[in-house]
């Protein structure tokens, strides 16, 4: 299997930015796994290539994390401008916040950067079907999170 590593850049951009919080580090590390998955091009598991590049940049991002030893991560989710923010987007924040990390972490693969089951199962070292029972598990903790808002 071949993967399109200019389609997976900004992918994996986003995946280094929510994990960091900073720009510069994420352009950095983003640039550091695309180096290292074609340094290492034929040693990766050759049937989950994806998996492979978003295991050196997960790794990357927690080797950064634990050198820079960051007191706190900001709250705001990539991308997101308080000032601007429609009152949906501000509940869906705060329904995303309430998640565990792995909990957003698996959102954000899956459909920000839509990140294939089969690879995400890989990554996390579980079924496919045990993939879909966590994701549908999410999904409707965010529904009833969103559901209990007040309408607007």
């Amino acid at each position: 299997m071949s993967i399109d590593l200019e389609e997976q850049y900004d992918k994996i951009y986003r995946y280094c930015y929510y994990k960091l919080r900073h720009t510069q580090l994420a352009e950095d590390i983003t640039q550091e796994t695309f180096l290292r998955y074609l340094e290492s091009r034929g040693t990766e598991d050759a049937g989950r290539p994806l998996a492979f590049l978003y295991t050196i940049a997960g790794n990357l991002c927690i080797d950064e994390y634990r050198k820079r030893k960051f007191s706190e991560l900001p709250e705001e989710l990539p991308g997101e401008n308080p000032e601007g923010a429609m009152v949906d987007s501000v509940i869906l924040a705060q329904a995303l916040h309430e998640l565990t990390e792995q909990e957003r972490e698996l959102v954000l693969l899956r459909y920000v950067n839509e990140v294939p089951v089969a690879d995400l199962a890989g990554m996390y070292g579980i079924s496919r079907f045990a993939l879909y029972r966590e994701t549908k598990k999410v999904l409707k903790k965010l529904e009833r999170r969103i559901s209990d808002e007040p309408d607007k």
